[in-house]
């Protein structure tokens, strides 16, 4: 028996070993196309490299920025920088709240803000699965315990090879040479985490009609993430930044996803507040150009100043 035991430990022991070995070979020399399932995407599109590179030495900040797309392509720092706000965008491609969770982990603390600006897209706590934005974490960022917890989490083959893959390269120091150029295409990285888009319009297109419903085990990692920041004593926003209004009215119960956010934090939908015209403000189905931006911006800037105005004056009749 004791024989059998530890022959089925040697087994094991070097299948391990082949298959990491094969792993990493198979993944840093094959072709893209017969590696289905390791996608390390170091430097890939969002600019999440520079982001990730650049908050590691960041300091405080005022505000918080954390989302999908529509908040790094959204929330422009110079903007609230010139309106007396420090921030950072930690905004991430198909963020997930899997992958929101990861990042407050790591650098909330070292960030400090006063505020969390937190973008809700419903995609994100629906149909998104996370794997996108897990793997985008995996190339550009340290890999941790975090890391696996967010691997089991989605239980994913494609996330489990490109976290193996990562640790191996991590461990060879593969990518110290590694620098993200400023400007990628039409993208350009702007210091605290924002990626400006060369102007663009877009071409409204119908969409067919669809309903918000929300995932279970995606809204419990989004409350954890609430509570998370409000254990620390920092205010929350919840935003729902603008889309094209083509996009937003195929939602069949935009007003539940509404009332479903009101319970966690205080919450503002833009796509109510604001009107913008899609072929305008907008450069593709989703996102804002950089006319939009500056109009979503100062109305969010606005809101904030006369938050803090009435804070002010309520702690001052006390």
């Amino acid at each position: 028996m004791k024989k059998f035991i530890s022959k089925t430990i040697l087994f094991l022991f070097f299948t391990s070993l082949f298959y990491l070995t094969f792993l990493f070979v198979w993944g840093r020399y094959a072709p893209s196309m017969f590696k289905p399932n390791i996608n390390y995407r170091i430097g890939s599109g969002g600019h999440m490299n520079s982001r990730l590179s650049e908050v590691k030495n960041h300091g405080d900040v005022d505000i918080l920025f954390l989302g999908s797309s529509h908040a790094y392509r959204g929330f422009d720092t110079r903007i609230f920088l010139d309106n007396g706000y420090k921030s950072f965008n930690l905004g991430s491609s198909a963020q997930t709240p899997a992958q929101t969770k990861v990042l407050l982990k790591r650098y909330l603390e070292s960030l400090n803000p006063k505020l969390v600006i937190y973008e809700v897209y419903p995609e994100t706590l629906t149909t998104i699965d996370g794997v996108e934005s897990s793997l985008d974490i995996i190339a550009n960022d340290k890999n941790d315990s975090h890391s696996l917890n967010m691997a089991l989490k989605l239980n994913n083959i494609k996330t489990y090879n490109t976290l193996i893959y990562g640790l191996t390269r991590d461990l060879l120091g593969l990518n110290k040479s590694f620098s993200e150029p400023i400007i990628k295409g039409s993208d350009k990285y702007i210091s605290g985490g924002y990626v400006e888009k060369e102007i663009g319009f877009y071409q409204p297109t119908e969409f067919e009609k669809k309903e918000i419903s929300l995932r279970e085990y995606q809204l419990e990692s989004f409350s954890e993430i609430v509570q998370m920041i409000k254990n620390k004593n920092i205010e929350l926003i919840l935003v729902y930044a603008p889309i094209p209004s083509a996009n937003y009215i195929s939602y069949s119960n935009n007003h539940h996803f509404d009332s479903i956010m009101r319970r966690y934090s205080k919450y503002y939908n833009f796509n109510e507040i604001l009107t913008l015209n899609d072929s305008l403000y907008f450069y593709d189905s989703d996102h804002l150009n950089q006319n939009g931006v500056n109009i979503f911006n100062k109305k969010l800037i606005e809101l904030l100043n006369e938050n803090k105005e009435r804070t002010h004056n309520n702690v001052y009749k006390k």
